[in-house]
């Protein structure tokens, strides 16, 4: 259980949900990448998101040891979490809707969509654990710093070439010119920054 010390303003119930729903976003990113993969027809878009479903199994396990540091239940049930499993269900559903009816240019599309979709969220989870473990104290601000280190860069990565393989494949179906792989991956982008500046340099890859 996370107790206040460094922080006696922190609201520690929501401090537990944003531990909850951190996991649960792990456990249905994992579901978003398998339907995603089944959709990717480009062999450097299907590769890199099973790399990325590899590294989601591993942010689970990440988790399941910080929880057990500081002693919450990873079976417990909230509202967020039940939330999350609904979005989770959106998305698949919106990636097997457009395998069927749109083509696989269509679900390939889709399915980058839905990927940063998913990832936003996974990104802000960690985002928001970093911050905690600088205003908590003890034995939960180690294991939050220790699990953010191992994890923030590979989410990063996640959302920020992910957006630019959706930004892409859009100029793509629309007959423009693309860069494939997006300029984010070439540059091998990992923060906000990076990505702004892969983004404009892209008129310089076509």
């Amino acid at each position: 259980m996370v107790t206040k010390d460094k922080n006696d303003a922190l609201n520690i119930a929501q401090v537990e949900e944003l531990m909850y729903q951190a996991l649960e976003t792990e456990i249905g990113g994992q579901l978003v990448y398998k339907t995603a993969i089944t959709c990717a027809r480009n062999s450097e878009l299907r590769k890199e998101w099973q790399t990325y479903l590899e590294e989601t199994e591993m942010h689970e396990e990440v988790l399941r040891k910080t929880f057990e540091r500081i002693s919450l239940d990873p079976e417990v049930e909230t509202p967020g979490r039940a939330v999350l499993r609904s979005k989770v269900r959106a998305l698949v559903a919106a990636m097997e809707m457009a395998k069927a009816d749109g083509g696989p240019g269509a679900a390939q599309l889709v399915a980058a969509e839905c990927v940063v979709e998913a990832e936003t969220k996974d990104h802000q989870n960690w985002e928001l654990i970093g911050k905690l473990a600088e205003n908590l104290d003890g034995e939960a601000a180690a294991a939050l710093a220790e699990a953010h280190g191992k994890v923030e860069d590979q989410e990063d990565e996640h959302l920020y070439h992910t957006m630019g393989w959706a930004r892409e494949l859009w100029f793509e179906s629309l007959g423009m010119p693309a860069v494939l792989p997006p300029p984010e991956e070439e540059k091998k982008v990992k923060t906000a920054i990076g990505a702004a500046r892969a983004k404009q340099q892209r008129e310089e890859m076509l």
